[in-house]
């Protein structure tokens, strides 16, 4: 008896063994998505392996069919969601509904036709042209004739264009003569759209990016100890260069390439590139896609149309058959990590996909995060350096401002903007250049105050104050959503002495708006970026220099080349020092030397200016000098003093729930069920109450466990979290190597 090892989408993390009718055994494979019987129901689910045999004692139900109108899980990939299952302690059916996208897995999408007109009897059409050529009433139906005898079939929008009198009534009455004949055709949806790009050619490598591209050569061919690469290059040293040619070398050996980036809708420039070099060998996966877009670039991956993908975090799982390489831009990007079941790392799980298929993988980055400098310092990646800018192009001059004795820089006017500062923008105004102005934090002010009674208005539903936006004149949670009016006065006191504290990229808008008055200001963050196509909007604004000054969040932050940005002014450098988190000052170094990357990338060299509270902070300096190596060794030492990764692994698990004494009732069970498990080497700290306690009315509490027993700490958290029933209004999730300790 053949048999299906199935997993069915109840999220139980358990296969269940049916029989395989003999109708069916040709066609059930694994990956397969099969109609099960389950209890009373009906089921749908995948095959994850085949078996002789089944070791259950009981009857052996039989598949009841296959989905034939719905996407299979390509079978080299279902090793992947196993393994993914195991490492990030999810379940086994979450992690393979991952390796689809919602619209391709679903059934719901259908692929898009369009119907053609064609000629259906070419002898009784041509003697109807002869016969009737010469008789106005009959002009239009032999128009119509011509063009499809000459043209073949035709949409009905192209008949309109190229017979002017078109008619409907007289194409239907060639249609009910027989004359002409309908045919259905498959229409692929443009991703593209109307944009056109320039053919590129690959440009003379240098020095150093020659040695990047001899070593990738090496790892294509299998010549090397390692399958990964590091691929450590200063911003606007030509990393994407790199990539392309690499990609060229995979496509001459027969293979395809994945490409992934942190946010792809904020990185046109970058898929501009990969465009011109690659054409339609390219294929664009992203979360601003329709759901019938997503559905035609998947298959055009899966039936083999094109060799390369270019994504974001979901690219990864695009169903090659034949994969040479994986490309991770910017590796160190939390926006790889998943937020929710299954919280995988696409980082890490390109470093497994690539294992798996025999793939090479590049992991590149300006500021490689301290998992991968560890890897590649212990000798398990391969490293590659590119210390120099193209064309030997100085790095930016930097330069420090203390703001705790720096002034404003008029009477009257904002401490915002350093008196330094003020001077460096109106400078590159004059000079026709161009600044970029970061802050990491949005909206107008981070809290409303009243000064009689010391209200703060706060979030009801989460434990994080209001940012008011002047703008609109509303108080927003940037958790759960929440909006309601500004107040005009105090609600408790009735006070109207109200005031904004803190600061957002709308006040430093509003703010340099009077400032450097008559400058051409625009503004990026989540709140002015709504719509699908107001990024590239303004960037092409600033790009045909319609504008002086942009002011942004770290969307600003990367893949943005822009040669006569001469200025980076970052307005409060320290922002991210002080978050509960002990990646905080490895964000805040990448942070700052990713947006000092942007300027200087033409002729004239760049400036940065770095205001902050702190100057002596070593992270600040550390950036200020553009020293990776030497953040990346203070960074890692502090790290194995107290333990943390890459030395050791790091897993959080939250608990989530309406009712906080029975919360912390359960988070206590589950930490005492985890001691009978856990080995004396792995520290548990907690069950504590969340840095952000409370969201969306649920109250969170937060356990952290460290150890270098992996293996031993997901078995404890598989059995307790997976296994064991949880009380109702109750939610816990396990994080494995978490990025985020709010």
């Amino acid at each position: 008896m053949a048999v299906a090892k199935v997993i069915v989408d109840l999220a139980l993390d358990k296969e269940f063994d049916y029989e395989i009718p003999e109708e069916l055994a040709e066609r059930v494979k694994v990956g397969t998505m099969v109609s099960v019987p389950f209890g009373k129901s009906r089921r749908e689910g995948y095959v994850l392996s085949l078996a002789e045999t089944s070791s259950f004692a009981g009857t052996v139900k039989p598949i009841l069919g296959i989905c034939g109108d719905r996407a299979h899980v390509p079978e080299h990939l279902v090793a992947l969601g196993r393994w993914m299952a195991d490492y990030y302690c999810c379940t086994q059916e979450q992690a393979i509904r991952t390796l689809l996208p919602a619209a391709v897995r679903s059934g719901k999408v259908k692929p898009k036709k369009r119907k053609l007109y064609r000629i259906a009897d070419r002898e009784a059409a041509s003697a109807y042209v002869a016969v009737n050529a010469q008789k106005p009433a009959a002009a239009l139906r032999v128009d119509l004739l011509k063009v499809l005898l000459s043209d073949g079939a035709q949409p009905i929008e192209s008949l309109k264009a190229s017979v002017p009198a078109f008619s409907n009534s007289s194409l239907q009455t060639l249609v009910r003569k027989g004359m002409v004949g309908t045919i259905e055709e498959l229409v692929r949806r443009d991703v593209f759209g109307d944009s056109k790009v320039i053919p590129s050619k690959p440009l003379e490598p240098s020095k150093d990016q020659k040695k990047a591209l001899e070593l990738i050569a090496k790892m294509l061919r299998g010549e090397t100890p390692s399958h990964v690469l590091l691929l450590l290059g200063v911003t606007n040293s030509g990393k994407t260069e790199v990539y392309l040619q690499a990609i060229a070398m995979a496509l001459a050996l027969g293979k395809s390439a994945i490409v992934l980036v942190p946010e792809i809708s904020l990185t046109p420039q970058t898929v501009r590139r990969f465009r011109a070099r690659f054409g339609d060998e390219l294929s664009i996966l992203h979360s601003r896609l329709s759901d019938g877009e997503r559905f035609d670039e998947w298959n055009r991956i899966n039936d083999g149309e094109v060799k390369i993908a270019v994504g974001a975090r979901s690219a990864l799982f695009a169903p090659f058959r034949n994969l040479g390489l994986i490309i991770v831009d910017e590796e160190h990007e939390s926006s790889y990590k998943q937020s929710e079941a299954p919280r995988y790392s696409a980082r890490d799980v390109a470093v497994m996909r690539g294992k798996f298929e025999g793939a090479a993988v590049i992991l590149g980055s300006a500021t490689p995060s301290a998992e991968s400098a560890y890897n590649a310092e212990t000798g398990k990646f391969l490293l590659a350096r590119m210390a120099a800018q193209v064309d030997n192009k100085l790095p930016p001059h930097i330069r420090i401002v203390d703001q705790r004795r720096d002034g404003p820089p008029e009477p009257g006017k904002s401490t915002f903007f350093s008196p330094m500062l003020v001077e460096a923008v109106r400078d590159r105004m004059n000079r026709g250049e161009q600044s970029i102005l970061f802050l990491n934090r949005r909206g107008y002010a981070r809290v409303m105050i009243c000064e009689e009674c010391g209200f703060e208005a706060r979030c009801p539903d989460c434990s994080v104050t209001y940012t008011y936006s002047k703008l609109h004149e509303v108080l927003s949670c940037h958790l759960c959503g929440g909006v309601i009016p500004a107040y005009a006065a105090c609600p408790e006191s009735g006070s109207p002495k109200i005031r904004y504290a803190g600061l957002g990229t709308e006040k430093i808008e509003a703010v340099a708006g009077a400032v450097f008055h008559p400058a051409r200001i625009a503004r990026m963050d989540s709140d002015t970026m709504r719509g699908a196509d107001d990024y590239e909007v303004v960037l092409e604004r600033f790009r045909r220099g319609e504008l002086d000054i942009l002011i942004g969040t770290q969307m600003i932050a990367k893949g943005l080349h822009f040669p006569n940005v001469t200025l980076v002014g970052i307005i409060n450098a320290d922002l991210g020092l002080t978050m509960p988190d002990f990646r905080a000052s490895e964000r805040t170094f990448q942070l700052i030397t990713q947006v000092a990357g942007r300027a200087g990338r033409g002729d004239i060299r760049g400036e940065v200016i770095i205001q902050t509270h702190n100057p002596e902070n070593e992270t600040i300096l550390y950036a200020a000098n553009q020293d990776y190596d030497g953040f990346s060794k203070f960074d890692l030492e502090f790290r194995e003093l107290l333990d943390y990764p890459p030395y050791t692994h790091l897993i959080t698990v939250f608990f989530r729930g309406e009712d906080e004494s029975k919360l912390v009732a359960y988070a206590t069970e589950f930490t005492n069920g985890i001691q009978a498990y856990i080995h004396d080497e792995i520290k548990v700290a907690g069950p504590s109450p969340a840095p952000i306690e409370r969201i969306k009315g649920k109250f969170r509490y937060m356990l952290v466990i460290r150890g270098r027993k992996l293996k031993l700490m997901k078995q404890a958290l598989r059995i307790l979290a997976l296994h064991r029933p949880v009380p109702k209004g109750i939610d816990v999730y396990v994080d494995v190597d978490a990025q985020s300790m709010l």
